[in-house]
């Protein structure tokens, strides 16, 4: 997820406080951690602050006694507003890590999960899944997260080939997180009384289920030719079988497929709007990045034009999963 979230947290064992400030918007936040916070009725209400309160009522809801609080500054990456790379989740994650830190609260990723569903389900009453918290929190250096949603349980598929190149860390960039929930063998054995459009969407649906699991053994392989061409029949469908895409986003991914050293490429979400994703060649990044970005630019001249030249087109490293950064002496501060 592409929402850089900092939070400086302040270990006062007499503050019950939440002090926040934001790089993005005007005022700040100020609550005490042991009011009993109630889920928010109106979606017209939720703002930034909501966020934050919305952490601490996942924690006290769950049974979390909350006894201190933080003090911090929290920020996004400018020109990246819209841009389909952030997600509420990082910041919920976020919000949520600082006080389970400060409070000494010892939980598992697959807790704060279910903790940050909380805060988007339950407390601003959003129909949030946990694609986004998991991508967050599981994500590890070399390994393919395969999620099953339907019992909530991750499993990883490391990259073979990693380990016998001499490319420093991060110079194969890659991140899939799919899901799972119906039986195949209904969808077999009843597809053939659906009608055209739902046919169309449920193959896509049952399609990609196949997909992960071949991605998943490709991934594992160290076959990222074959893993690449799984991520753009994944892009193909979504844009053929369940119509998603805007005609601008169409023509991104077209570009991408052509670039030089791109392995494959999709929309990194339901392609309405933001941006794809593409596997690429390391050595290819920045050719394939100087020619997506000219070819872009004879497609869509008046879009180009109203985003950062620096900001469109972003050369990505994996990297590991949401965490606490304390100093080297190990205190809160």
């Amino acid at each position: 997820m592409g929402l850089y979230t900092n939070v400086l947290l302040v270990n006062l064992s007499f503050l019950f406080q939440v002090v926040l400030q934001s790089g993005q918007f005007k005022g700040g936040i100020r609550f005490r951690v042991d009011d009993l916070q109630k889920p928010i009725e109106n979606p017209g209400n939720i703002n930034w602050e909501s966020y934050a309160r919305g952490a601490v009522y996942a924690l006290q809801n769950s049974g979390y006694d909350l006894r201190k609080g933080i003090v911090g500054y929290i920020s996004g990456v400018q020109g990246l507003d819209s841009s389909g790379l952030s997600s509420s989740a990082a910041v919920g994650v976020a919000y949520l890590l600082a006080l389970e830190n400060v409070n000494d609260l010892d939980l598992s990723p697959v807790d704060n999960i279910q903790l940050d569903k909380s805060i988007e389900n339950k407390y601003l009453g959003l129909e949030n899944g946990i694609l986004d918290p998991s991508a967050i929190l599981l994500s590890r250096y070399g390994y393919l997260t395969f999620m099953d949603c339907k019992t909530a349980s991750p499993s990883y598929a490391y990259f073979s080939e990693l380990s016998k190149s001499q490319q420093p860390q991060g110079q194969l960039p890659f991140k899939i997180l799919l899901a799972f929930s119906v039986d195949p063998g209904v969808y077999e054995a009843q597809k053939c009384i659906l009608d055209e459009n739902l046919a169309r969407r449920a193959e896509h649906y049952f399609s990609e289920m196949k997909r992960v699991a071949k991605g998943r053994d490709a991934w594992a392989r160290g076959n990222l030719q074959e893993f690449g061409k799984l991520v753009s029949a994944s892009g193909r469908s979504s844009i053929v079988n369940y119509e998603c895409g805007s005609k601008e986003m169409i023509q991104l991914h077209e570009i991408l497929l052509k670039a030089p050293g791109v392995l494959g490429a999709r929309f990194s979400g339901a392609g309405f709007r933001g941006c794809c994703l593409a596997i690429v060649d390391s050595e290819c990044a920045e050719e394939a990045a100087a020619y997506v970005r000219a070819e872009y630019e004879k497609a869509q001249p008046e879009l180009v034009s109203k985003i950062p030249v620096d900001r469109l087109v972003l050369v990505c490293e994996p990297g590991d999963s949401a965490r606490v950064i304390l100093p080297d002496h190990d205190r809160h501060c």
